[in-house]
């Protein structure tokens, strides 16, 4: 591996690996496609221009990894029943965290972008500027996206409580 290349994994890995947690929610699965994203950024490392941040091109092609390797999951199948949880288990994990599921099944609800710009933002701990670079829109974009998505996932709140 060429000096730079190794820098460059070091610098980012970190950046990298945390956005792709909060994508994946599972460390094994972030962690899998952390190095996927790195695997491709430094094949085709000639084809970055400059026009955004290095971490936000990495972002990127975590992203697209990321989802292309969820809808390869997606299209193979549930796992083994043998794998799945024990549901009294999550039942007793989860019980004492019901205002903490219900933001999390109006946000799961939510419409793209807005699930994902709040996510980045409120999760990710990303910046504005940071989303709009993931997204190539304006950093007002991101904002008004955000807001948006405040307000979608309020009001779902709203009507279940009401």
């Amino acid at each position: 591996m060429d000096h730079d290349l190794e820098a460059l994994y070091h610098d980012y890995y970190q950046a990298v690996y945390s956005y792709t947690l909060r994508l994946a929610r599972d460390r094994h699965l972030a962690e899998e496609v952390t190095q996927e994203a790195f695997f491709k950024a430094m094949k085709s490392i000639d084809s970055f221009r400059g026009q955004c941040q290095m971490r936000v091109w990495l972002c990127q092609i975590a992203k697209n990894t990321y989802y292309s390797l969820a809808e390869k999951r997606r299209r193979a199948g549930p796992p083994p029943e043998e794998d799945w949880p024990d549901s009294t288990d999550l039942e007793e994990r989860f019980s004492d965290k019901e205002m903490a599921l219900a933001v999390h099944r109006a946000l799961h609800q939510l419409e793209e972008p807005y699930r994902e710009v709040f996510w980045l933002r409120a999760l990710g701990e990303l910046s504005f500027a940071q989303i709009a670079g993931l997204f190539s829109k304006t950093e007002s974009w991101a904002r008004v996206t955000y807001h948006r998505a405040k307000l979608k996932i309020r009001a779902r709140m709203e009507d279940w409580e009401g």
